[in-house]
């Protein structure tokens, strides 16, 4: 994957997104935070330790009604599966 920078966002218009779902995934020694954009039909999968993975988080902290707590909704219990939906247009 690309690095995340101002150019590769421009192709995330956060008017087009349908729903961003956070997730972790066990890694033995330590969890990695995922997370996935739906847009368009297509799905954009990201993790934590993707260059510009801040700018990412900046990016759809603008969506209307995105979860500011996103990030402890889907951290705890560490090493137990989780999944937080972040934003939805989606009924």
């Amino acid at each position: 994957m690309a690095n995340i920078d101002a150019n590769f966002l421009a192709q995330l218009p956060l008017d087009e997104m349908a729903r961003v779902t956070f997730y972790k995934r066990d890694e033995i020694t330590n969890d990695l935070i995922c997370c996935e954009v739906v847009m368009n039909s297509q799905t954009w999968s990201f993790h934590e330790e993707n260059v510009g993975w801040g700018l990412l988080i900046k990016h759809l902290e603008n969506l209307p009604g995105f979860r500011s707590d996103w990030f402890s909704a889907v951290s705890q219990p560490p090493f137990a599966a989780s999944e937080t939906v972040a934003f939805s247009r989606e009924g």
